[in-house]
């Protein structure tokens, strides 16, 4: 269900908010449950929409730009001003495919790092709208990978700790100014 909240997506000089990089601490804090969903919570949106789209990113979440709270923004289709952009509050997956892909993914906390990662292909899950209403999504291809990539955030996972070939992982962290050491790798 797409948002109603609305902002222009273009690219802002300065966006309003400032994206945290592997290394930092924040990205490795599990987020907290939203409890109150208010205005002050859905300028956080917007300010996380106009950053997202000031770094032509299709999703981000939260930790990301420091705010520990279990939210996600995301936009499949950002130079389609018709595409309304998607707002996950609290999401928990209820259910993954079997079925497993391997797809490239790319992070705005890790500009320039583009590695293959091995995701579940389908993906439903439970959230709440800026609005705090209930919601479900079932969800597959690049939206179930990009869910999945932002929820990891929400539990202080980057998608660097899903990567199965150590040594192309440490050739591209090391090329693009990235600790190995930064790595957390997940079973």
């Amino acid at each position: 269900m797409p948002s109603e909240i609305a902002v222009e997506k273009k690219k802002l000089k300065n966006p309003p908010l400032e994206l945290h990089y592997l290394g930092d601490r924040v990205l490795r804090q599990p987020a907290k449950r939203i409890t109150k969903i208010d205005d002050e919570l859905r300028q956080l949106i917007r300010e996380m929409l106009q950053t997202m789209y000031s770094k032509d990113g299709i999703g981000l979440a939260a930790p990301q730009v420091g705010v520990h709270k279990q939210l996600i923004v995301m936009d499949l289709e950002p130079d389609n001003p018709a595409n309304p952009p998607l707002v996950l509050i609290n999401p928990t997956i209820k259910q993954v495919s079997k079925e497993i892909c391997v797809a490239q993914e790319g992070c705005l906390s890790i500009p320039n790092v583009y590695l293959d990662v091995k995701r579940p292909e389908t993906v439903e899950i439970s959230y709440k709208d800026e609005y705090g209403r209930p919601k479900t999504l079932k969800a597959n291809d690049l939206l179930a990978r990009c869910i999945q990539h932002e929820m990891d955030h929400l539990n202080g996972v980057v998608f660097v700790d899903r990567v199965d070939n150590s040594l192309t992982l440490a050739q591209e962290l090391s090329k693009n100014g990235f600790s190995y050491q930064a790595v957390k790798p997940v079973a």
